[in-house]
């Protein structure tokens, strides 16, 4: 019996499979989570980044990026969330792809602002993230 479990992992298609599923769970996760932190406490965080660019050329800008990034998280974590119950129930990857793209291009934009502000520590923290979007994007675009 045991066996039979482990057998999963040796069937190629099975294993991209998981692999699929469950880099878009974690992005969902990540996402819906911080995406909606912004929603419901939009004023938190925005007077938290006012202040976090201050002096910066992104300061005067912070309220519509704040809106772009937001709406990237939100979008990035629903087509990952919409992504993994498409790829169990049908195995159809577009959903799942979207989402990644999304991830990726916010890290991105995340990344950027972390280096604008000469948050270095910060900006290393979201390679990890990073690297795992680019993974996904990979797996999930047939390019695997």
């Amino acid at each position: 019996m045991l066996l039979d479990i482990f057998s999963f992992f040796t069937n190629p298609i099975e294993v991209k499979l998981f692999l699929q599923v469950i880099c878009s769970f974690f992005l969902a996760v990540l996402f819906i989570q911080s995406g909606f932190n912004k929603v419901f406490r939009w004023n938190e965080n925005w007077s938290w980044l006012i202040d976090y660019f201050k002096g910066t050329y992104l300061e005067k800008p912070t309220t519509p990026l704040l809106v772009i990034i937001t709406i990237f998280e939100v979008a990035a974590g629903v087509f990952s969330a919409i992504g993994v119950i498409t790829l169990l129930l049908t195995g159809d990857i577009k959903f799942a792809y979207i989402g990644s793209v999304l991830a990726a291009l916010n890290i991105a934009m995340l990344f950027f602002g972390q280096r604008v502000v000469k948050n270095y520590d910060g900006a290393a923290d979201l390679v990890g993230y990073f690297i795992l979007c680019v993974i996904s994007v990979y797996i999930l675009g047939g390019l695997s």
